[in-house]
């Protein structure tokens, strides 16, 4: 059972929160200039991941705060959270 560190509710059970996503993926935006390709692309394409990856997690069963966990995919290895407008490594 993978256990994550909320930033404000302290060491919780993966059960707590809903996965949230790549939080590596950017928005394309709301332009003129952005095309149809690059909204396709940022809804249906996606990486597959071996190893240190950055994702956000929902404490829907806490806080209901977004935060941002940095996570091994090959081993469930929690590396690092923080909230989810802070860049990982910085504290609050």
């Amino acid at each position: 059972m993978i256990r994550i560190n909320c930033p404000w509710c302290g060491e919780r059970n993966m059960v707590e929160f809903t996965y949230g996503g790549d939080a590596n993926n950017v928005y394309p935006g709301l332009s003129e200039e952005t095309s149809e390709k690059q909204y396709f692309e940022y809804t249906y394409l996606r990486d597959n991941p071996c190893g240190p990856h950055l994702e956000y997690w929902h404490h829907v069963n806490g806080c209901r705060q977004w935060i941002k966990v940095k996570r091994d995919t090959l081993t469930h290895e929690v590396i690092a959270t923080v909230p989810a407008d802070k860049p990982v490594g910085e504290k609050e």
